[in-house]
């Protein structure tokens, strides 16, 4: 086990707001003014959001597709004294995207790091769906292909509340896939667009809250909250 550093923090984690651009932290706010520079999974979304707190500070990309190439190059900079804070497109950090190699390369070159708390969709999802939340496993975006059925089959007799992630253009199929391995009789919350204007969190059975969006063109960020498997 590795102690903290003892040196200075050179790394925040900063989780931003999912919708609502007031459901930031004054904490964060001060720190995204005074880094030397702002990692960004998507430049232009976090570009409005300083933008919107009046932010001038330096940005610069790191998400999917450049993670790997400009990893080396940061921890260097870093190690040299230079201060970053990490941010994504909404929520924190290291949740289902990239930000999660750069912690793990920090804390190997014996860096220090702070994680602000903040905002994140799967919580405020999991709290209003009115399933026990006192278990439950965070399984993020399933696999699309590979995979895919091996881990529905494995997650059917998880016991816990489970959460995922989906885009809206495959909410229905993954809603009709986990009647298929779950079973109709399981209860379900799928909340979309969260802090949003369009705010909508729906309730039921599997089939119930399949019904309701096969009904409707699905828009917006996914969550979707399943009951685990009734003793």
């Amino acid at each position: 086990m590795q102690p903290e550093a003892a040196n200075p923090t050179v790394l925040y984690i900063v989780p931003t707001p999912i919708g609502n651009l007031a459901d930031i932290t004054l904490r964060a706010l001060e720190v995204l003014k005074t880094v030397d520079l702002i990692l960004a999974e998507d430049t232009r979304t976090s570009g409005f959001l300083l933008k919107h707190y009046a932010i001038a500070r330096p940005l610069q990309s790191f998400h999917n597709f450049n993670e790997h190439k400009v990893l080396g190059m940061l921890v260097q900079r870093m190690e040299k004294g230079e201060v970053m804070a990490l941010v994504s497109d909404a929520g924190t950090p290291g949740i289902s995207d990239p930000g999660f190699l750069l912690v793990r390369a920090a804390l190997q070159a014996g860096l220090k790091i702070e994680c602000l708390p903040g905002a994140t969709a799967f919580v405020p999802a999991l709290v209003k769906s009115g399933l026990p939340s006192d278990r439950f496993v965070f399984e993020g975006f399933i696999p699309q292909k590979k995979g895919r059925q091996t881990l529905l089959k494995k997650l059917a007799t998880e016991e816990r509340t489970m959460i995922f992630y989906e885009s809206p253009y495959r909410l229905v199929k993954t809603l009709e896939q986990f009647i298929e391995y779950f079973g109709p009789e399981r209860r379900a919350s799928v909340s979309r667009e969260l802090t949003k204007m369009f705010e909508e969190t729906v309730n039921g059975t599997l089939p119930e809250v399949v019904a309701h969006f096969q009904a409707k063109e699905v828009k917006g960020e996914i969550v979707i909250v399943v009951e685990g498997l009734p003793d």
